[in-house]
């Protein structure tokens, strides 16, 4: 039997790169969904494009969605990236990085190519762990979205019920590391940063490289990401 495709949501950050090679590991063909909607981190694209690559994604496509039209994140408009927080920062309120409805858009998209695939499967990174305070983010979204496609899509009417999968959202960073580590992922390839250098160097600074850097850090392990000199 040939292996069923699953829809990757992959942004070419850390977790999604993770959440990539669990699709693969689980026996699932992966195809791998980006967006460019906007993002200042737009370089976060390149590293997709090679972790799809790697990690043997049957077909990798880059979306165009213009977010910026509604700004309100520090990601899609000239509101400043938030640098050198405290843990208490990062546990508390939702930063200015959010970027609206999000990941309800994304999931959007994924439903739609998961519907023309034939697939009944779609994973996504997100992680109610270390995840800055992203509603977004949590169980009960995820829940909530899959009853939604459940009850949107032609698929599901005819008896081919969707999943969400997010094998991350209980995980904490070194955890998700560590198990991509073991199913082979170069995290080198990746970009997590919300503010990178232009040719891609890392901040350093920012909630995503915080958590990151943290989560190498806790295993005793270098990250193999550029970073900008201090």
């Amino acid at each position: 039997m040939p292996a069923a495709p699953a829809v990757v949501l992959l942004s070419g950050g850390l977790d999604s790169a993770t959440t990539l090679a669990i699709a693969r590991s689980e026996g699932f063909a992966p195809y791998a969904l980006s967006f460019r909607y906007g993002q200042r981190h737009a370089l976060e694209l390149a590293s997709a494009a090679a972790v799809a690559r790697a990690l043997g994604a049957v077909e990798h496509r880059i979306v165009d969605i213009d977010l910026r039209s509604f700004g309100a994140s520090a990601l899609t408009s000239d509101i400043a990236v938030p640098k050198d927080r405290t843990e208490a920062d990062l546990a508390t309120g939702i930063p200015v990085t959010y970027v609206p409805a999000r990941n309800t858009i994304f999931l959007s998209f994924a439903l739609g190519w998961a519907e023309v695939l034939g697939s009944a499967d779609i994973f996504l990174g997100v992680n109610a762990v270390d995840y800055s305070g992203y509603p977004d983010c949590r169980p009960e979204f995820v829940a909530a979205f899959e009853r939604m496609a459940n009850l949107a899509t032609r698929a599901a009417v005819e008896g081919r019920r969707l999943r969400i999968h997010a094998p991350l959202i209980a995980m904490g960073k070194s955890a998700i590391i560590s198990r991509g580590l073991e199913l082979g992922v170069d995290y080198g390839l990746t970009l997590s940063c919300y503010d990178p250098a232009a040719d891609g160097a890392a901040c350093g600074r920012c909630d995503a490289c915080q958590l990151r850097l943290r989560g190498f850090r806790d295993l005793g392990r270098v990250d193999p990401a550029r970073y900008r000199a201090p």
